[in-house]
């Protein structure tokens, strides 16, 4: 298949060379199926009313009362690092690598979904009320009727740990689908919480496609759709306005003289798409969100780049979704993400697996957190910007020269807190070997 991008962008991705690429599209109307203010704020109304339960089912919310957050951190040694200075504004990290429970960025969307499915069945079978405590969720009423309910999901690794953790707390029966090729420790996490874990053949999109085929065929079963999912998405653009009192706290503003830039590490989209599209509600062209795909699968850019609805895949240009980064590995963009991108998203980086985990020693040595090597996919955002002539052709573009000393670059860590002691070892030997 001949793709329908510019030969010279084409090259470059063809070449797996890292580059910055500005969406011409930014600014365009929304389509009409775009998720409302009012969705948002239903999602976040769930969130705020299952609290009580999430801090019953897991001890590890007990502190904070079932609220699903994650600090918002100076990082002016990372900003340093990265070599920029005061004149480039400040640094920020949100460590949302050390969300409770799940580990990463993925119980924002998954825990969300789990929890308006299992509302959504208690109900219909009248478990609960509308106006019930939905501690009643897990009580013995509702255990019942969630076991013999499935709840299945086709996952890399870390959507997967918090659909699957979610789903077996409650008492569903849960079964996760997951390339033979993910990682080994999540699929240990996954059984021991007793989730079924089904491995394939192929990459991601194998896996989802298996797990949806199982989920059709039997009418006891709920699957969780990472590539056309609302309830995901939904649970994702709820961060924002957390997020929004966190930077009040701490006495930063996002306004027209102090823009805030986001970098997020991407995959099929999910949970990037959601969070940019919550804060573009809230802040509107004063935020400014930036994807980091891999060389080797930058599924957005290839299908936001095409200017085409009909689906592209990187397969389809030559490249072969090989990565280290694992939840980042997706050939396709989620077709319920990327026409919302279109109108929202600044552009997209890329990373090649070495400058990963060279980023993710950076911000254990720099930051004092270890993540994911794909969780380090975003680093890089703040000097592409600043630095590189695409980042200068979007701020003069957008009138920003003037503001960027007073703005912050806000990096979005997406994993890592459940990775085991010994492969964070390896991690970071391979990070100090490729750093020299």
């Amino acid at each position: 298949m001949s793709a329908p991008l510019p030969p010279a962008l084409l090259a470059t991705l063809q070449a797996r060379q890292p580059l910055l690429w500005l969406n011409p599209q930014l600014g365009s109307a929304l389509p009409a199926s775009a998720p409302t203010p009012q969705a948002v704020a239903a999602a976040e109304a769930r969130l705020q009313r299952c609290a009580g339960l999430l801090a019953e089912l897991f001890a590890e919310l007990a502190a904070t009362r079932g609220q699903i957050e994650s600090p918002l951190c100076a990082a002016s040694a990372l900003h340093t690092a990265l070599g920029l200075g005061p004149a480039a504004g400040r640094t920020l990290l949100k460590c949302d690598h050390a969300l409770p429970v799940a580990g990463s960025i993925k119980a924002r969307g998954g825990f969300h979904e789990v929890l308006a499915h299992a509302e959504a069945l208690a109900l219909q079978h009248g478990v609960i009320q509308p106006e019930d405590d939905r501690r009643l969720l897990a009580g013995a009423a509702a255990r019942c009727l969630f076991a013999s309910h499935r709840v299945v999901v086709g996952s890399t690794g870390n959507l997967g740990l918090s659909i699957g953790i979610m789903a077996a707390a409650l008492g569903f029966q849960a079964v996760v689908h997951m390339s033979v090729e993910a990682k080994e420790w999540k699929k240990a996490r996954l059984r021991q919480r007793g989730v079924t874990v089904v491995e394939h053949a192929g990459d991601y999109a194998a896996a989802v496609a298996a797990g949806r085929a199982t989920a059709e065929a039997d009418p006891n079963s709920y699957f969780v759709d990472d590539e056309h999912s609302l309830p995901l998405l939904l649970g994702y653009a709820a961060a924002a306005r957390p997020l929004a009192a966190q930077l009040a706290a701490s006495g930063i503003s996002v306004d027209d003289a102090h823009p805030l830039f986001v970098y997020l590490p991407s995959g099929v989209g999910g949970a990037p798409g959601g969070i940019c599209h919550g804060l573009k509600q809230l802040f509107g062209q004063n935020v400014h969100c930036f994807f980091a795909e891999p060389v080797a699968s930058p599924c957005m850019l290839v299908q936001l780049a095409s200017g085409s609805d009909a689906p592209l895949s990187v397969y389809d240009i030559g490249l072969d979704n090989r990565t280290e980064a694992d939840g980042l590995a997706v050939g396709q963009a989620s077709p319920l993400v990327a026409p919302l991108m279109r109108s929202q998203l600044s552009g997209v980086f890329t990373v090649d697996d070495d400058a990963l985990f060279r980023q993710r020693l950076l911000v254990e040595d720099h930051g004092g957190m270890a993540v994911e090597p794909s969780a380090a996919a975003a680093v890089a955002g703040p000097g592409w910007l600043c630095n590189s002539r695409a980042g200068q052709a979007y701020l003069a573009a957008h009138g920003l020269q003037q503001q960027l000393a007073d703005s912050h670059h806000l990096i979005w860590t997406t994993g890592g807190s459940l990775v085991p002691a010994e492969e964070h070892q390896r991690f970071r030997q391979r990070g100090l070997l490729l750093q020299g």
